[in-house]
């Protein structure tokens, strides 16, 4: 049972760093588009940058995936 709490507290760690993770690569995002992110999913649909903002988000999970595998 003590194994499990570890292991429980581990998984909750790197789902916290994880979500911090998105959290600054989508606020970076943000940061550097000249264009604003919300006009451009939402109003005008705008597929391609859908598409490079779930990119983003892919190598972000890879990175820690491999960072929790070692």
């Amino acid at each position: 049972m003590e194994q499990l709490g570890h292991t429980l507290l581990i998984t909750l760690a790197y789902v916290g760093l994880g979500l911090v993770l998105f959290a600054f690569a989508f606020w970076i995002i943000t940061k550097i588009s000249p264009v604003s992110i919300k006009k451009e999913l939402e109003d005008d649909q705008n597929t391609a940058l859908a598409i490079v903002i779930a990119s983003v988000i892919i190598g972000i999970a890879l990175i820690v995936s491999a960072a929790i595998h070692g």
